[in-house]
């Protein structure tokens, strides 16, 4: 799979979430489109050429780093790297 094409079934994947998800879900799946959509924002600003992989690192070291400043409390971090599983699966 392509980063383009990987990138589009991500979104799509989110964009799924607002018809079938609960609430809770909803939140973690925006949060982590947020994050998501900073990495790939960052890599077209600056004319990276990246791989799938290396979008999936950035991702998670960002997440991560939320994480350490207590964004989110347990149950949400569960959530959130559930949903991510998921998206990451698309690949």
């Amino acid at each position: 799979m392509s980063l383009v094409n990987y990138i589009d079934a991500a979104q799509q994947y989110f964009d799924d979430l607002v018809i079938k998800a609960t609430d809770d879900e909803l939140f973690a799946g925006g949060y982590l489109r947020g994050h998501f959509d900073l990495a790939v924002g960052y890599a077209e600003v600056e004319k990276l050429t990246i791989s799938i992989d290396e979008l999936n690192e950035t991702v998670e070291q960002s997440l991560v780093k939320a994480y350490r400043n207590g964004e989110l409390n347990e149950e949400d971090k569960a959530l959130v790297a559930r949903l991510w599983d998921e998206v990451k699966a698309l690949a």
